[in-house]
């Protein structure tokens, strides 16, 4: 093992200190957001609360868990998690696979038709105008089939599969007797698992977030995602000057105490689901960007 000088050491502990210091301050505002929501709502009024729970209780969450309208969007959300990144992916791999494939005619004029929409696009209103001939508007279809491809991603695992399977192995497959579909679906994909893995991560982080799109595409209240009730929810904990004028000083306080903890207690369960889903993705994350982020 190599000796380390002096300005090695200074190298080292500057990057852990660095590292320590950022780890801290992205953990710090979810470990508060989530001790709130355990805290009593004159802890958190007051101040106390600053790492741990104070006057430890459950109410925001049975306030949350209670509210039909909430519990509806949160399986809206997971609808649309679940559906668009299967269709997503399976485009993505659909389309991928053939362009990582030396062989296919045509395969450069496919290319270039892919890379030109990541230059050129229509933008909101023609996107809107499409997601209307198409009879999409105030469909939950709108998010799941409405945003499912990206020329980026796809760039990424046609890079992947160019550097994980080998020329040879195809060669080898043919001469046992393997079509191109077999040797799609019992090799190439086993072996893509780890980009697989993280444009499962991607698209469902992407589509468990987005807001903006459900602003623009849902009208009906029962089709609305987690972020848009969230959002609601917010909202409503910033009322009109008027309005505050109108209501009793006290009526007023004890109404805005309840809602800054509820909003803490709906914030965390909103980081819930991919809190739970990346540790099973974690051990592909670094492989498959590190691999699929060498384009050719």
């Amino acid at each position: 093992m190599k000796r380390q000088t002096a300005a090695d050491r200074i190298f080292h502990y500057s990057c852990t200190a660095f590292l320590a210091l950022s780890c801290i301050l992205v953990l710090y505002p979810l470990i508060y957001c989530i001790s709130c929501s355990f805290s009593a709502t004159s802890a958190i009024t007051q101040g106390k609360v600053w790492l741990w729970p104070v006057e430890f209780n459950l109410k925001a969450y049975k306030s949350v868990f209670s509210f039909s309208r909430l519990r509806s969007a949160f399986g809206n959300s997971l609808l649309y998690v679940a559906g668009g990144t299967a269709v997503s992916v399976v485009l993505l791999l659909l389309s991928a696979y053939p362009l990582s494939r030396k062989d296919l005619p045509g395969r450069k004029f496919f290319t270039v038709f892919f890379v030109i929409t990541m230059f050129f696009n229509g933008g909101l209103i023609p996107n809107y105008i499409l997601m209307r001939n198409l009879n999409l508007i105030g469909s939950r279809w709108a998010l799941i089939i409405g945003f499912m491809f990206s020329c980026y991603n796809m760039i990424i695992v046609k890079s992947y599969f160019q550097s994980s399977l080998p020329a040879g192995l195809l060669d080898a497959a043919q001469i046992d007797g393997c079509n191109d579909l077999r040797f799609f679906l019992i090799i190439a994909l086993p072996l893509a698992v780890p980009v697989i893995a993280v444009m499962v991560l991607f698209y469902a982080v992407w589509i468990w977030n987005s807001y903006f799109n459900g602003v623009l595409y849902l009208t009906d209240p029962s089709t609305f995602s987690f972020q848009m009730v969230l959002r609601d929810i917010l909202f409503v904990a910033q009322m009109p000057q008027e309005l505050l004028m109108s209501m009793d000083p006290q009526r007023y306080q004890n109404m805005q105490n309840i809602l800054q903890q509820l909003r803490y207690a709906i914030l965390a369960v909103g980081a819930l689901p991919m809190m739970v889903l990346y540790p099973f993705i974690q051990k592909y994350f670094i492989r498959g960007m590190m691999i699929g982020s060498l384009k050719e």
